[in-house]
């Protein structure tokens, strides 16, 4: 990782200028900037260069609908009483959110002569925003910070090429689409060698934006790739995988392809995670998972970090599954978890310990590839504290098969079936709320019925086939 996206230590003021002094030698005239709604999408704009100034001296503001609309722009509809107004909408009239543009986030564009930088969301007295998804994490990355740690990890993602535009998408209504390469070929040489100006211009693409991408691959099914972002630390960790998935998609779509992030496209092929490996550091570096007379190489803390996310993300599930696609990927026999369990290098399980003195962590595979990265890693990063604060102990790990296992768990440690039932469980988590905040907590499982509603009053192709002659 460049230095220029390392904690920012100068006078900002003095930085932005020598930064600005920069842009006009190069020709630089227009910066672009983001922001990361509730459903990770990136949302921003281009501005002057004294439109950027401006914004980074005084901070900017943002109409609040992207918190309060869905990922079509639809404005979330005012929820029943019972359940709590959101945070912002039509009740509101939609004001601006203040936001900071983060200096030390810094990606450059060289095909453009842009630079990019992310921003995030801030309360009205300049403090964290109750539901700014990158606030969420530093929340819970505070929580361990307190305990003594620092987290480092990375994400993991599976995602499906198309010989498709984003206008053939939908002239073909989604179906009979082209996959990049036919047949099922997992980690096969052949086909990422045939493609191998597409994989190395990948990585080059990624690793230019500090993105750095440490191993990409061919997964099970057409046209279906698998990415391992290098591991990081803190909130880098979450932002280098928001933009991996925007910037990756954007990548294939200058080349006339698409790349999609969906939890399960097709119910022929498994689905596509987004799974987080981490591990708990202390203030020199040391990993503190690692203890090389414990069972497994495991340390206490691993332990009690595993009874955290055992006991805490059945509840938090939605975070981590966060569309009623999500729910077609999590279940039995499809290589995704739907209980909360844990075993040694299984990959049967919800969660995955891996060994070893250099690489003790946990592999969290709850995850689509279709989640938020920052409500992922923020679930993660407080459902580990947690579990350290209480001492939550794992129990055993699952040996074998863990859908096998699933009879004997009791209800608690089971999914939510679907989007509906795991917003309730979210809603009335006593330790969400006061974790996360009950404006966060109401607003984001109001956030999620809206979008399991808008799913009941749509007929899909599955009940025309069943009933339209039949019934």
């Amino acid at each position: 990782m460049s230095d220029k996206r390392k904690p920012v230590t100068q006078d900002p003021i003095a930085l932005l200028d020598a930064r600005l002094a920069t842009y006009a030698e190069r020709g630089v005239r227009q910066v672009r900037l983001g922001l990361t709604d509730l459903d990770g999408v990136l949302r921003g704009k281009y501005v002057s260069l004294d439109k950027f100034a401006s914004l980074l001296r005084n901070g900017g503001g943002f109409c609040d609908c992207i918190l309060g609309w869905d990922m079509a722009d639809e404005l979330y509809a005012l929820p029943s009483p019972e359940q709590g107004q959101s945070l912002t909408g039509w009740h509101t009239g939609f004001p601006d959110a203040r936001f900071r543009l983060l200096i030390d986030s810094e990606r450059w564009f060289a095909e453009d002569n842009v630079p990019f930088f992310l921003g995030e969301f801030v309360g009205a007295q300049g403090d964290a925003h109750p539901v700014c998804p990158r606030n969420l994490y530093q929340r819970a990355l505070d929580r361990l910070a307190g305990l003594g740690f620092q987290l480092r990890g990375g994400f993991e993602y599976e995602f499906f090429v198309f010989s498709e535009t984003p206008g053939s998408v939908r002239e073909k209504g989604y179906r009979n689409l082209v996959p990049l390469t036919p047949g099922n070929f997992g980690y096969s040489v052949l086909r990422a060698s045939t493609e191998a100006p597409l994989f190395t211009s990948l990585m080059n693409y990624c690793q230019d934006l500090g993105l750095d991408v440490e191993g990409l691959h061919c997964e099970t099914g057409p046209g279906v790739w698998e990415a391992a972002l290098a591991p990081t630390d803190g909130l880098e960790t979450a932002d280098r995988a928001n933009l991996f998935k925007t910037f990756c998609k954007v990548f294939f779509q200058r080349r006339d392809m698409m790349a999609t992030f969906m939890a399960k496209w097709s119910m022929q092929y498994p689905g596509q995670s987004g799974h987080f490996h981490f591990s708990l550091l202390d203030a020199a570096g040391v990993n503190q998972f690692y203890d090389a007379g414990g069972a497994h190489t495991m340390s206490s803390v691993q332990g009690y970090a595993l009874g955290g996310l055992l006991k805490y993300l059945p509840q938090w599930l939605c975070l981590l599954a966060p569309t009623v696609n999500s729910y077609t990927r999590l279940v039995r026999g499809a290589w995704a978890p739907t209980a909360a369990t844990w075993g040694v290098d299984n990959r049967t399980a919800a969660l995955r310990v891996i060994e070893g003195a250099g690489a003790q962590r946990i592999e969290c595979r709850i995850g689509g590839a279709d989640a938020n990265p920052y409500l992922v890693a923020a679930a993660v990063a407080m459902a580990a504290a947690l579990g350290i604060e209480e001492q939550l102990e794992p129990g055993e790990p699952v040996i074998g098969n863990a859908y096998e296992l699933e009879a004997s768990l009791g209800d608690e440690a089971k999914f939510p079936a679907d989007l509906a039932m795991a917003a309730q469980r979210l809603s009335a988590s006593s330790e969400a709320r006061s974790t996360f905040g009950s404006a966060f907590v109401s607003h984001f499982a109001n956030s999620r019925r809206w979008e399991q509603a808008e799913h009941q009053r749509t007929v899909d192709d599955w009940q025309l086939d069943r009933y339209f002659e039949i019934v």
